[in-house]
C-alpha cells in the first residue's frame, strides 16, 4: 500500500464474485500489478511460481490465490483480502470463490462491501452462479455492482456479445431491486479496460474498471444513522491509580455518540449518560462509526460483552423471536426443534429452530411461501426462538447490526448467515414495496 494517507470516507470496500474460471483472481492480480501495489519480492515469487507451472508469462492470479491448494488446483477456495491504493482512494478488496460449495465465502466477502464486482465469461454469459452471487449481493444491500464481462479477447471484442450479456444481467438486477449496475467489457489477462482504456473496444465509451472504482460514491454521513455500540470488552483494571475505573470497549457500529448523550443499555434497559470517550490517542468529545473506543458511563450498571448501547430517546427493538432471511450454508437442512447458537453483534445466545417460512427461487425470483426446508446455498427465511432477548435491528435499516450467524451447537460449524427481518428477501434497497416475502 502506498504512503498516501486516506480518510475513512476515501476507503472503498469491494468484493469480487462470479462462476469458476471467470478470471476473478487474474483480474485482481491485474489491478494490483497495474496500480504498482505489488512488492518486488512478491512479484519475484509469482514469477517463479508461474515458471514452475509451465506458464508462458506471469500468472497474475497467483497474487491473490494464496493457498497452496488453490495454486495446485488453479481455483480460489478462500477469501483473499488485498489492500491497495491510488492517489484518489484506498481499497480493501475481497477475492471470493466461484465454486458453488464455497458460497459461504462470498457471503463473508460481500457482507461489508460497498461494491461488488460480478464477473462473467464473455463466452458463457450469465450463469446460475452469477445469478446466485447477484442475489446475495442484493440481499446484503451492496449498493453498487460492476458487471465485468471478462475474456472479451476470446470473442474478438464483439460488441453484440457484450451488449446481450449486459442486458441479460440488467434485467435480473432490476428484478432484484439493484439500482446501480455498471457493465464493463474487459480482458483481465491482457489488461483491456482494467486500468487503461482499450483501443480494441472503440464502441465502449464508459469508464475503465479502476476509474469507476475511484469515482463511485461511498461518502457516508454518520449523523444520519442511529447510534449503536455493541460492547466487546468490559475494562476493570483495579489498580491503585484507577480504583474505580470501568470502561466499555468496542467499535461504534453506526451513528455518533457524544459526551453527555443519554443512552440505554440493551437488552436490560438501564439508562445512563456517557461521561467519557477514550482512545489509544487520548480523549474525544464524540466518536462515530467505525471508530474503536472505550466509553465511560455515569452510572455503575451491569453491562457485559454482547450488550448494546443505543440512544435513550429512540431505543431499538429487542426480543427473543428472531425471523430472518438466511443463506443456508450447511448440507444439514434446518430441522424444526434443532438447537443452535445465534451470534448477533458481539452476543452469542442459544436458540431453537421453529421452522422455515419461505424459499427464494434465484432463477425466477419468486418466493415459495409454503417451503418447509432449505438445501445447501438456498436462500429463505427461518424462525428461531432465542433463550434470551437480543437487539433486533432490521437489516434493511441497519446493515451493520442487523446480521447474525446460526452455528451448530455440537461442532461449532456455521449453518447459515442471516439478516434480521424477512422483508430483505428480494427487496430493493430503497423500495421496500418490492418485497415479495410475507
Amino acid at each position: 500500500m502506498g504512503k498516501t494517507q486516506h480518510h475513512e470516507r476515501d476507503l472503498l470496500r469491494l468484493a469480487t464474485a462470479g462462476s469458476v474460471d471467470d478470471g476473478k483472481s487474474t483480474l485482481i492480480g491485474r489491478l494490483l500489478y497495474d496500480t504498482k501495489s505489488v512488492l518486488a519480492d512478491q512479484l519475484a515469487a509469482v514469477e517463479r511460481a508461474s515458471v514452475a507451472r509451465g506458464g508462458a508469462g506471469v500468472d497474475l492470479a497467483l497474487l491473490t490465490d494464496g493457498l497452496r491448494a488453490e495454486r495446485e488446483q488453479g481455483i480460489t477456495i478462500d477469501v483473499a483480502y488485498r489492500y491497495f491504493s491510488t492517489a484518489t482512494r484506498a481499497f480493501v478488496l475481497a477475492d471470493t470463490p466461484g465454486h458453488v460449495q464455497y458460497t459461504r465465502n462470498m457471503v463473508t466477502g460481500a457482507s461489508t462491501a460497498e461494491l461488488a464486482i460480478v464477473l462473467v465469461d464473455a463466452r458463457k454469459g450469465v450463469l446460475e452462479q452469477t445469478r446466485r452471487h447477484a442475489a446475495i449481493a442484493a440481499l446484503l444491500r451492496v449498493p453498487h455492482i460492476v458487471l465485468a464481462v471478462n475474456k472479451m479477447d476470446l470473442v474478438d471484442f464483439d460488441e453484440a456479445t457484450f451488449r446481450d450479456i449486459a442486458a441479460d444481467f440488467a434485467r435480473y438486477a432490476a428484478d432484484l431491486g439493484v439500482r446501480d449496475v455498471q457493465a464493463i467489457p474487459l480482458s483481465a489477462l491482457e489488461g483491456d479496460n482494467v486500468v487503461d482504456a482499450s483501443t480494441r473496444t472503440p464502441w465502449y465509451d464508459g469508464p475503465t474498471l479502476l476509474a469507476h472504482l475511484e469515482d463511485v460514491p461511498v461518502d457516508r454521513d454518520p449523523t444520519t444513522e442511529a447510534f449503536r455500540f455493541p460492547v466487546q470488552v468490559v475494562i476493570r483494571p483495579r489498580t491503585p491509580e484507577h480504583p474505580d475505573y470501568r470502561g466499555y470497549a468496542g467499535r461504534v457500529a453506526s451513528g455518533v455518540v457524544r459526551v453527555g448523550d443519554e443512552v440505554v443499555v440493551l437488552p436490560a434497559g438501564g439508562r445512563t449518560r456517557v461521561v467519557g470517550i477514550g482512545t489509544a490517542d487520548g480523549e474525544l468529545t464524540q466518536a462515530f462509526a467505525p471508530q474503536s473506543v472505550t466509553l465511560r458511563l455515569a452510572d455503575d450498571l451491569d453491562l457485559s460483552r454482547g450488550d448494546v448501547l443505543a440512544p435513550a430517546d429512540a431505543p431499538p427493538v429487542t426480543g427473543s423471536d428472531l425471523v430472518g432471511t438466511v443463506c443456508w450454508l450447511s448440507e444439514r437442512a434446518p430441522a424444526p426443534g434443532a438447537r443452535v447458537l445465534v451470534r448477533i453483534g458481539t452476543r452469542t445466545v442459544r436458540g431453537l429452530v421453529r421452522g422455515v417460512g419461505s424459499r427464494l427461487d434465484i432463477d425466477t425470483l419468486t418466493v415459495d411461501e409454503d417451503a418447509t426446508s432449505l438445501a445447501l446455498n438456498e436462500i429463505g427465511t427461518v424462525h428461531v426462538r432465542l433463550a434470551e432477548p437480543v437487539v433486533l435491528d432490521a437489516y434493511a435499516e441497519h446493515r451493520r447490526t442487523g446480521v447474525f450467524l446460526l452455528v451448530d451447537q455440537a461442532d461449532g460449524s456455521t449453518l447459515a448467515a442471516g439478516m434480521v427481518g424477512p422483508s430483505v428477501l428480494v427487496a430493493a434497497p430503497e423500495d421496500p414495496e418490492r418485497c415479495r416475502a410475507r
